[in-house]
C-alpha cells in the first residue's frame, strides 16, 4: 500500500499560467516541480514555513477565539485541513473557500483584530492573500539570488 503524500495544493495552480509563485498554495514553481522528489522532512519543513507565513499574515487581521468551533465548521463544510495545522493557518483555508458566503466570522470561532476590524470575509481573504503573496514572492526571489538554495 502506498503512503499518502501530503501537499498544500488547493487545485488551482497559477504556476501553470506563468506565475513563479502559486496564488493558491503560495509554493514557488521550484517547490511545486520538485514536491514529489522531496523526502518527508523537506515536505514537512515547507509545510511548516507556509503555516508560519499564514499565521503571521492572518494574525494581523484575525484572532482565533474558539479553535474547536473553527474545526467543527471546517469539518461541517468539508474544507480540507491537516490535524497538525495551526488554527490561524486553518482560518486562511476557511476564508479561501468560504469568503463569499461567510457573513459573520465570529460564528466560525474567529474575531477580527487590528487591520481586520470592519472588513468583510472576502476583504479579509484578499488582504491576507496579498500579504502571503508578498512573502512568497520575496522567498522565491531569494532563491534566484542564492544559487545554493536550488
Amino acid at each position: 500500500m502506498s503512503k499518502r503524500i501530503v501537499s498544500p495544493c488547493v487545485g488551482l495552480c497559477s504556476t501553470t499560467v506563468g506565475d513563479t509563485v502559486c496564488r493558491g498554495c503560495q509554493r514557488n514553481d521550484i517547490e511545486i516541480r520538485d514536491w514529489f522528489r522531496y523526502d518527508d522532512d523537506e515536505r514537512r519543513a515547507a509545510m511548516q514555513r507556509l503555516d508560519a507565513w499564514r499565521e503571521t499574515a492572518a494574525g494581523r487581521y484575525l484572532r482565533v477565539t474558539d479553535a474547536d468551533q473553527l474545526q467543527a465548521q471546517l469539518e461541517r463544510h468539508r474544507i480540507r485541513f491537516r490535524h497538525d495545522q495551526p488554527s490561524l493557518s486553518r482560518a486562511v483555508e476557511l476564508l479561501r473557500v468560504g469568503r463569499d458566503r461567510i457573513r459573520d466570522i465570529r460564528r466560525y470561532g474567529l474575531e477580527p483584530r487590528g487591520q481586520g476590524n470592519g472588513l468583510a470575509a472576502d476583504e479579509l481573504h484578499e488582504a491576507i492573500s496579498r500579504t502571503l503573496m508578498a512573502q512568497a514572492r520575496a522567498h522565491r526571489q531569494s532563491l534566484d539570488t542564492d544559487p545554493s538554495t536550488t
